[in-house]
């Protein structure tokens, strides 16, 4: 039985290990310009100057959290108005349906939402959960060096291999399969 590997359309992997920050941009830029898309960083702490090279725009979380916040404020005014048409209590002439008494039952209801909202689109933006994992890793990278994985077709490799050994990695290591995007 032959893998998609040795029929030749498989992907590899490659995990480029840097000392400086520099460099781990600069090599991103680098690839993402040769057209490679399926990159992963590994940084001792956030960087935004990373998340610039690989592409990453606002977090689309907030969109999660307004859905989230309109849907709660439509819940709110629907449970109130709801609960006083079925159960009316007039009192003094006032409107059954008086909006000033429900904003307390709204926000709360907006704040509910928002926040399960946002959880979930955290949740679905990180693809969690993520069962498989990445397969290669360098404990380094959480002590003070950068990580550059990048997935790439196997007629692709060389050229990957070239643009990160311009940038003198200071560790090169092979995937073979391409497990951590495939």
């Amino acid at each position: 039985m032959s893998t998609a590997n040795e029929v030749g359309g498989g992907r590899e992997g490659l995990l480029a290990s840097y000392d400086f920050l520099d460099a781990t941009v600069q090599v991103i830029k680098r690839l993402r310009s040769e057209g490679f898309e399926e990159i992963t960083a590994f940084a001792p702490f956030p960087e935004h100057h990373i998340e610039e090279a690989l592409g990453y725009r606002a977090s689309p979380v907030r969109l999660f959290t307004l859905a989230g916040g309109l849907t709660g404020a439509a819940t709110g005014f629907a449970f109130t108005i709801f609960t006083s048409m079925d159960w009316p209590l007039v009192t003094g002439g006032k409107p059954i349906v008086a909006i000033p008494a429900y904003i307390i039952p709204v926000f709360e209801m907006t704040i509910l939402f928002g926040a399960f909202a946002t959880v979930i689109g955290v949740f679905w933006n990180m693809r969690m959960p993520d069962l498989k994992g990445d397969v290669v890793y360098d404990p380094e990278f959480s002590s003070g060096r950068f990580g550059v994985y990048v997935t790439a077709p196997s007629e692709r490799m060389d050229t990957v291999r070239r643009i990160l050994q311009e940038f003198e990695p200071s560790d090169l290591q092979d995937d073979p399969y391409g497990r951590a995007h495939g």
